[in-house]
């Protein structure tokens, strides 16, 4: 069976995700906070240590989407060979420690990459008490091997590197075991823990997975830009450009644009161990000094 292009646009219903103090934990420590230093992000990964408040890191909420909303049909198509292209997220509401959601997932096209074949969504998560929106998140799916069927290329997007050294720069070590703690999170694809499913996608192990590499980006930049406080977070976008490895260090490279105003926003390109870009075209909206 093909690409259903008979997804576009469809109504699928939506999901309920529910979470707690402790989900949000989990997920912290998945994507690294603590490694480097036990008592520097206590706000990510403790509910009840003194004077401090225990914040959700804003990334989970494309977890909680991509984990709860129901998934639109796509067709039959080897899920080996499918990678995460590109993630945008854009906070409406900081997502609390805890609560319950509405998660509701839209296809907005399918665009032919000669290879392969894009699928772009929108994923909304829905306060489920009060009807609030939280968060706007837009993603990307490349199914190798589907392209070729004379649909329309990927609208462009303008974006480029500063002609400058970056601003600043961010590190984490990529634990060995971090895709199986990252998994416990919602994602349990099997390409990122059985080395027989990953051998299908032509890899010789499991690679970890591009929402950790993500989160553990958007960890970084929070740190880095924000002081440690999630809910200056406004949105984050980038392009998943290949795959990581368990064991390596990630460095985040970033170029704030010196603004002084209220709503700020920097570039980022972030690289493994041997400099190799694994996310680029990357954006990260902030607030100012609260």
């Amino acid at each position: 069976m093909p690409m259903n292009f008979s997804a576009i646009g469809a109504d699928n219903g939506y999901g309920e995700a529910a979470w707690t103090h402790r989900d949000a934990i989990v997920y912290a420590l998945g994507v690294g906070a603590g490694q480097d230093d036990p008592l520097g992000e206590l706000q990510y990964t403790t509910e009840n240590s003194a004077g401090v408040t225990q914040q959700m890191l804003p990334a989970f909420g494309v977890v909680l989407g991509m984990t709860y909303a129901r998934r639109p049909q796509l067709g039959d198509f080897d899920q080996a060979k499918v990678l995460h292209g590109e993630q945008a997220f854009e906070v409406h509401r900081p997502l609390p420690v805890q609560g319950r959601a509405r998660a509701a997932t839209v296809v907005q096209g399918i665009y032919d990459k000669g290879t392969g074949a894009l699928v772009i969504s929108e994923t909304t998560l829905t306060d489920a008490d009060s009807g609030d929106l939280l968060m706007t998140a837009r993603g990307s799916l490349f199914a190798r091997g589907e392209g070729g069927f004379g649909g329309d290329p990927q609208p462009s997007q303008d974006w480029a590197v500063p002609e400058r050294e970056p601003d600043t720069e961010r590190h984490s070590h990529v634990r060995p075991d971090q895709a199986l703690l990252y998994r416990m999170s919602g994602d349990r694809n099997p390409l990122h823990s059985d080395p027989v499913f990953a051998a299908k996608g032509g890899f010789d192990r499991p690679i970890l997975h591009g929402m950790c590499t993500y989160g553990i980006t958007s960890r970084l930049l929070i740190n880095a830009l924000c002081d440690g406080d999630p809910a200056r977070v406004r949105s984050m976008s980038g392009r998943f450009t290949r795959p990581v490895m368990p064991g390596e260090t990630l460095t985040v490279r970033i170029w704030a644009d010196g603004a002084q105003a209220q709503h700020q926003t920097a570039q980022f390109q972030t690289a493994d161990s041997s400099g190799r870009v694994v996310i680029d075209r990357g954006t990260f909206g902030y607030s100012g000094q609260p």
